[in-house]
């Protein structure tokens, strides 16, 4: 891989990792933070219905589903920086062939080429 590519694909990785910190900032500060006091606006700090404790509980669940999901590509991220920074990047790490290029601008973080994952995904 050229220089240019790498450099290319460097900036591409940091803006997904920073549009994935900010994502995971916002659902923190927005949902996360809050007591259930703040989330339902109650001054009791109890809903007066069993039904609205349901709701916050599935929407406080679903946040954390979220942030899971963005800590894991958040990871993935970094270990592409990573192999990246360690001459590693390009070759898919099921058969040794180089990723296409179309690929890793679609998705950069990605460790198959696309016939090693639909293998995966058939699997």
């Amino acid at each position: 891989m050229i220089k240019k590519e790498q450099e290319r694909l460097r900036k591409l990785l940091e803006k997904e990792k920073e549009g994935l910190l900010s994502q995971i900032k916002h659902l923190e500060n927005n949902s996360l933070n809050k007591s259930q006091r703040e989330a339902s606006g109650d001054l009791s700090g109890y809903s007066f219905h069993i039904a609205d404790m349901g709701t916050d509980n599935f929407e406080r669940e679903f946040t954390l589903d979220l942030v899971s999901s963005e800590q894991k590509l958040l990871y993935e991220v970094n270990e592409a920086l990573r192999r990246l920074e360690e001459g590693k990047f390009g070759p898919c790490e099921g058969c040794g062939k180089a990723i296409s290029r179309k690929r890793l601008q679609a998705v950069p973080y990605a460790r198959l080429c696309l016939k090693c994952r639909e293998k995966g995904e058939k699997s």
